[in-house]
Parts: C-alpha cells; structure tokens; sequence
C-alpha cells in the first residue's frame, strides 16, 4: 500500500496511524493524548504499557531486542501500515563523570540512543513499502549544549542530533523524513525518575547545586502539550524541519548564542544557568 497525502495527515488532509514511544508519561503521553484528540490512530509503547485511555497502550520495552519488533509486527499486522513513529522513550542519570559506574552510562545510552534505533529499524521496511512515512525523534536542549553532571544523558542525545541527521539523508529517496525536536525544560515526570548517584566526594556540592537548579527549572518549565503541538506540526507539514526546538524563549536562545558566540563567551554566559 502506498503512502499517499490522502492516507496520512502530510498536506493536512487527514490523520493516519503512529506509534509513540514512552506514551505513559511525560512528553510522550502529551504526544499520544494530542494526537488522538486530532484523529491519529495511535499506540503508545511504554513499558508500563499504560495510557490514558484515549488511545491503545501497549507494553514496550525499546532496550529489548525482541519486543521492539514485535510490537511494530502488532501495529503492521492490526493497522496495516505504520505512517509515522515518535521517539519519546528516555530518562536521565545525574551526576558527575568520573563517579558514573560505566553500568549506568550504558543504562542510559541503552534506552535514549539505541532504543531509538531499534525502532527506527523496525519501522523502515514497512515505510519503505508503504512509499514513506515520518520519524520524529525526541532530542533535547541537552542534546545540542553539554549538560554538567548529566553528561550521559546529554551523550545519548548528542548521539541522537549526529544518527538522526545521517538517517535522513539515507531515508529521504523512499518518502520518509526525519525530524529532531529539541526540547528545553517542562514539567513532567522525567523530574521525579531521574537517577541520582551518590557518595560523589569532591563532586557532592557541585553535583547538588547543578542538579537543584536544574530540577527547579523543570517544576517551573512549560507545559508538555508544547511540544505536543510541535510534533503535531511536524507531523502535518509537507515539509517538515530537520530540527525544531520547544520551549522557553531564554533557553531555546541558548541554541543560536551556542552557533554565533565564541565558545569562552558562550561557555562564560551559560555556566551560571547550568549551575556551574
């Protein structure tokens, strides 16, 4: 079956079918909810496989070899088609480099930067088929400026900007385009989940006045339904950007002072927003 503008929502004709990962909180449960709302037939993964009731939940396990197949197989097989994918799985780990057991880094990659990649391989047969499709992959402010003491959350994302820009260029001759969303500072429950080390010695006071401003950030950050509406864009555009970046004004700025600034000035301006 071929993808067609009168199949899914790419000239805002109409919604199609899309699959949301990390659907039963945060970002992605905004994402899923929204969707639905505007007539998208979603599934939510999680592996609470939980939801809010507005759409199908599934359990989905993106660092599971085994489960990411098999539940884009269930989409394919119910739906017929699997029209866009967004990748809004993650968490983060806090604290400083030198005392990350190399255990929990790897955590941390497993699911932001390879989960992706799990799923962007199972759904690119079927979007080769169908004619095309759209991916969406949930980056970050971090992912564009290193965070202090949440450097392998900021590494998955880093990894994130490189995969996600190549994929395109490889994607775009079968009708699939790739988009980044980057965004800064909401308010949801990635706050609450995040894993915090211990015993950090030296790093203890640095670690916890970084961590402190950066959660307080999030509880007074946006509203997740932002980046809802963003994707949603994405989604419904004949032209999708490569990158579009959500969020506070001051923050998002941060990315175009990082491009223009040289990087002491840049570096001199930035430290005392990321607690250093």
């Amino acid at each position: 079956m071929l993808l067609t503008t009168s199949a899914v929502g790419w000239g805002g004709v109409m919604a199609g079918v899309v699959l949301v990962t990390g659907a039963s909180a945060g970002i992605g449960l905004a994402c899923a909810d929204r969707l639905a709302a505007s007539g998208w037939t979603v599934v939510g993964g999680s592996r609470r496989g939980t939801g809010s009731g507005a759409w199908q939940s599934v359990p989905l396990d993106v660092d599971d070899d085994a489960s990411v197949p098999r539940v884009v197989d269930d989409v394919a097989t119910t739906h017929g088609r699997i029209d866009a994918v967004v990748l809004a799985a993650g968490w983060g780990v806090a604290g400083p480099v030198e005392m990350t057991p190399i255990a929990e880094a790897k955590a941390q990659l497993e699911t932001n930067f390879w989960g992706v990649v799990r799923v962007v391989q199972a759904v690119l047969p079927l979007m080769r088929g169908q004619g095309g499709g759209r991916i969406v992959v949930m980056s970050s402010i971090g992912g564009v400026i290193g965070i202090p003491f949440q450097a392998f959350y900021s590494a998955s994302k880093f990894a994130l900007e490189g995969y996600a820009e190549a994929l395109a260029y490889e994607v775009a001759p079968f009708g699939i385009g790739v988009t980044l969303v980057e965004p800064g500072n909401f308010k949801t429950d990635f706050t609450a989940s995040r894993r915090k080390l211990t015993d950090l010695g030296p790093y203890d006071a640095a670690t916890a006045k970084a961590v402190t401003l950066m959660e307080r950030d999030e509880h007074n950050g946006a509203d997740p339904a932002l980046v809802a509406r963003a994707v949603e864009r994405v989604l419904t555009s004949r032209r999708a950007p490569r990158r579009i970046s959500v969020g506070k004004a001051g923050e998002r700025a941060g990315i175009v002072a990082k491009r223009l600034l040289p990087y002491r000035w840049f570096e001199k301006a930035a430290s005392g927003a990321l607690g250093v």
